[in-house]
């Protein structure tokens, strides 16, 4: 309101739909797809505004998202007084459960470390082929014809097929990527021009949930834009082509 700047200019500049900026503005978070789209939507639409995004989200947490176990466990009160006369009771320290939920939350943190670390030396791959590599091909299939020998089986339609497949935002976008054996490929990530740097995955099979429709897809270097939609989008990619899932088969990252 201060800078003067109407809702539909927000929209456009966000790719968020009226509706759920609307929503953020008057906290119904009800009319919201979940929490991960909630903290995705402040960000973006912080950082659209000039504001601390980190700040707004983090109020969000504290405010409205559940708690997490170590957030009920009881205060140590640190009013006893200490008597007077010795005690011949052991020195005081952290008590036994503190402990092992301490170590227990520091190994989680370490097996998600380590496998943060495996997934991205797994998504590294290598660059595509030139783009002559196929009319060489096609040529040599060619001259084996003329000499009789058997044509090449078409592999079209083959869904067992390896693919690669690249993404291009063009705004801010929230996407989750996982592949054929399961691992995500991104998270559940916001990613923007200018801080994501694109790059290929392959795959036999992809599971892709996008925010909202700022990004073009890439498929074995036939790039595919995604029609817009008020609601989170999920595709299902093969080599036989995409396929749009429904709400209850989109992936979740989060």
């Amino acid at each position: 309101m201060r800078a003067r700047i109407d809702v539909s200019e927000i929209e456009a500049q966000t790719k968020i739909r009226a509706k759920y900026l609307r929503a953020l503005e008057n906290e119904e978070w009800d009319l919201l797809p979940g929490p991960t789209f909630v903290r995705s939507f402040l960000r973006t639409y912080a950082q659209a505004l000039g504001l601390d995004a980190k700040a707004l989200v983090d109020e969000y947490r504290m405010n409205y998202e559940q708690p997490s176990e170590l957030d009920h466990q009881p205060v140590i009160s640190s009013s006893r007084r200490v008597p007077t006369r010795a005690s011949p009771s052991r020195p005081g320290g952290p008590s036994r459960a503190y402990v092992i939920a301490v170590g227990a939350f520091g190994l989680l943190i370490v097996v998600l470390i380590a496998a943060l670390i495996a997934g991205q030396k797994k998504g590294a791959e290598s660059p595509p082929p030139p783009a002559n590599s196929t009319n060489t091909q096609a040529s040599r299939g060619t001259r084996r014809g003329n000499h009789g020998s058997k044509p090449s089986t078409s592999t079209t339609g083959n869904t067992n097929a390896r693919l690669t497949l690249s993404l291009h935002p063009s705004a801010p976008v929230y996407v989750c990527l996982i592949d054929a054996a399961g691992s995500k490929r991104i998270p559940g990530l916001t990613i923007e021009p200018g801080s994501y740097t694109p790059r290929n995955y392959h795959s036999t099979r992809f599971e892709l949930l996008l925010g909202n429709n700022a990004v073009t897809l890439y498929i074995d270097g036939k790039a595919l834009s995604v029609p817009p939609s008020s609601k989170p989008i999920g595709y299902s990619i093969t080599s036989g082509g995409r396929r749009v899932l429904s709400a209850a088969q989109q992936p979740m990252c989060g």
